[in-house]
């Protein structure tokens, strides 16, 4: 996304005096700016990708942290019957890792959706299950397998990576700055929530835990998105599609030339921001190695000087390894070359390297 805010440097630049934005709170004595919920409001109905009237915001430091807050928000007030969190395989590490790093008596982490639900009746069982959608690290479009509390992270579900099918109107919804504008260092995201005393907890939440969330990095994604939501949307999602697209279709035709390495099936939807049928574009490749022997596919790819994340790392076999595919253009094209010539191993009769 570099080029393109470069193209925009003067209307996405922010300078803030020394004097400026030195307390805590607002003038409303809130710790969130309501210019800049607005925009974050304007933004959803543009794309059509979330409900937000009638709904109550909380910002956080990036989605990160409103992820725990959720759980905390969701989970079961009885330490004797702590809540059992979940997540569907191949799922997004820090699920597990923060939900254990906090220990909470009030929740625990008990693993993958599926393997839980055919071990367990969720009759009376307190449950609270991640959906990611689109699904990191594969891309997919998730839905609830339990039917109960969930927290749909909804990080990728902008029309550069999946087609917008409609919006989404879940109790509760996690988005990230990272994954709509590319500003991860910003730390910022936002909650989505239906229900007021969830929304409470959450708020409460961020309030023990920082006060709120930084002014300085208020105001600087508020000039984000002001620039973003310029032409309805369509200069930053146009661009942003556009570069993805090529990125996936030079990808493909590399892999299509590999009986060794696979990566994941894409199925055309209709997108309702673009008004035609396209086909996804996911942040990240999920490659598989399909030869029998090659169980680690990470150190397969390692000695192709390509380094990736383990399938383990997302709770599935090391026969899978995602690749990112949202770096920069220099990266990618680096990736690309070396994966090029580890197919072309295969083509010239050469069998490991």
């Amino acid at each position: 996304m570099e080029p393109f805010w470069m193209q925009h440097a003067a209307d996405s630049a922010v300078v803030i005096s020394g004097w400026h934005r030195m307390s805590y709170r607002y003038a409303d004595y809130t710790t969130m700016s309501i210019e800049l919920e607005k925009y974050i409001r304007k933004m959803h109905s543009i794309v059509g990708n979330a409900v937000t009237e009638g709904r109550y915001l909380v910002f956080g430091i990036g989605s990160t942290q409103l992820l725990n807050a959720a759980v905390y928000a969701l989970s079961s007030e009885n330490s004797s019957t702590p809540s059992n969190v979940l997540a569907s395989i191949p799922f997004y590490s820090v699920y597990k890792s923060q939900t254990m790093f906090f220990n909470s008596e009030n929740f625990q982490f008990e693993g993958d959706t599926n393997s839980w639900q055919s071990n367990n009746s969720t009759n009376n069982m307190d449950v609270v299950e991640f959906v990611t959608s689109p699904n990191n690290p594969d891309g997919e479009l998730k839905t609830s397998v339990l039917r109960g509390k969930t927290i749909y992270d909804h990080a990728y579900f902008w029309p550069h990576f999946t087609p917008i099918s409609g919006p989404s109107d879940h109790d509760l919804m996690i988005f990230t700055l990272s994954k709509l504008t590319g500003h991860a260092g910003t730390r910022f995201g936002w909650a989505v929530i239906k229900d007021k005393d969830v929304y409470e907890k959450v708020l409460n939440y961020i309030s023990v835990a920082d006060l709120g969330i930084s002014k300085d990095t208020q105001l600087r994604v508020l000039k984000l998105l002001k620039v973003a939501v310029e032409g309805d949307g369509k200069p930053i999602f146009e661009f942003a599609y556009n570069k993805m697209r090529d990125r996936w279709e030079r990808l493909t035709s590399v892999f299509a030339e590999s009986t060794r390495f696979s990566i994941q099936q894409r199925h055309p939807l209709h997108c309702n921001f673009f008004n035609e049928t396209r086909l996804p574009s996911p942040a990240y490749a999920w490659v598989k190695c399909e030869r029998e022997e090659e169980i680690d596919c990470g150190a397969v790819l390692e000695a192709g000087n390509i380094k990736g994340r383990s399938g383990s790392n997302f709770s599935a076999k090391d026969r899978y390894v995602r690749l990112s595919l949202i770096k920069s253009q220099d990266d990618f094209e680096l990736l690309l070359q070396r994966l090029t010539e580890l197919v072309s191993l295969e083509k010239s009769g050469v069998e490991t390297l």
